[in-house]
């Protein structure tokens, strides 16, 4: 049987959000841009996550797609 995948895409603007399928993410304001980001990363690596594109939009945002394998129906979902 071939793998199979689920996605999801993320809008990372390192100016302070993150948006990831209609939930905000802001940066603190004694938060460095990159920690921001960085902290967000773990999260989704944790949670079986891998990056596997992006795509740069401007200077300072882009969509990072990331990748899993799909769980079987009888498995529950994170």
């Amino acid at each position: 049987m071939n793998q199979q995948w689920e996605h999801k895409v993320c809008y990372v603007d390192f100016r302070g959000r993150i948006s990831t399928e209609g939930v905000e993410y802001i940066r603190k304001p004694e938060e460095h841009r990159s920690g921001f980001v960085r902290k967000y990363l773990d999260v989704l690596g944790a949670e079986g996550w891998e990056l596997v594109g992006i795509h740069h939009l401007r200077q300072e945002n882009a969509y990072y797609v990331f990748r899993r394998p799909k769980q079987e129906s009888g498995e529950a979902a994170a």
